[in-house]
């Protein structure tokens, strides 16, 4: 390991990340997916640092949607994979303590975003049971172009 920081090492590094436009796209066909379902919810989008880019609400969605949808769109960012995943790993003893990360949602319908191979953000459901939050999110991601799969790695390295 490096002690410094040398003038020849990069100051900054490149990022991508879902745009405004296209997340405002995630929102409207979750949405659609949501109405097509007949459930009242909420839908997040978040950039790869887990930053609210877009959100909206159906006109009967219940309070508590609102930031389920928020905590599972910033898990599957930050984890890089499905909050479906996450809820069966954190019933196991190696990855209980999990469970109590703050803002961590452990609830199917957070879905990460990858563009290219790369995580760009996710999108998070809620108002529904978990196989229709799961249903509209993976539609809205699949609608807008993006891929919906969790990298190759272990999710067991956190």
């Amino acid at each position: 390991m490096k002690a410094a920081i040398s003038l020849q090492d990069p100051l900054t590094v490149a990022a991508t990340s879902v745009s405004r436009a296209a997340a405002v796209r995630l929102i409207e066909q979750a949405l659609a997916a949501i109405d097509g379902q007949e459930f009242e919810g909420s839908v997040a989008v978040v950039d790869a640092s887990g930053t609210l880019r877009a959100f909206a609400s159906t006109d009967g969605a219940r309070l508590l949607t609102v930031d389920l949808a928020i905590g599972k769109a910033w898990t599957a960012a930050s984890l890089g994979y499905p909050t479906g995943l996450w809820n069966s790993l954190v019933t196991t003893p190696a990855f209980a303590p999990m469970a109590q990360v703050p803002r961590a949602v452990a609830i199917g319908g957070g879905q990460p975003l990858f563009f290219s191979g790369r995580l760009v953000g996710a999108i998070g459901v809620s108002g529904g049971t978990t196989e229709q939050d799961e249903t509209a999110a993976n539609a809205a991601v699949t609608a807008a172009g993006f891929e919906a799969r969790a990298p190759a790695k272990d999710p067991g390295h956190v």
